[in-house]
């Protein structure tokens, strides 16, 4: 079994479409996630410069958590794919948070 198929296989996708589809979504969300870190911190005048590393580290890395089940489940919802993301988030944090 190839590394795609047992993707396919894993998530329960049909064709090879979504399951590019999926990735792409990932890709988008994570990137996009980083990238909105930063204004999300700005707009609350948090700077790194003026704050303890130990504080505002772990303070962004949460927010990018946050923000990249936000950006995961809306990117799949736009390339229609709402169901597998959804899904997807709730099995996460159920790992996560624990059931």
């Amino acid at each position: 079994m190839s590394f795609l198929q047992s993707f396919k296989h894993r998530w329960g996708i049909g064709s090879n479409w979504n399951l590019v589809v999926i990735l792409v979504v990932f890709a988008i969300s994570g990137t996009l996630s980083l990238y909105l870190s930063k204004p999300i911190l700005g707009f609350f005048k948090i700077n790194k410069d003026q704050m303890n590393p130990f504080l505002f580290w772990p303070l962004r890395i949460l927010i990018m958590f946050v923000s990249y089940y936000i950006v995961l489940i809306s990117v799949g919802t736009i390339l229609g794919q709402n169901k597998f993301f959804v899904a997807f988030a709730k099995k996460s944090f159920g790992r996560f948070w624990g059931k």
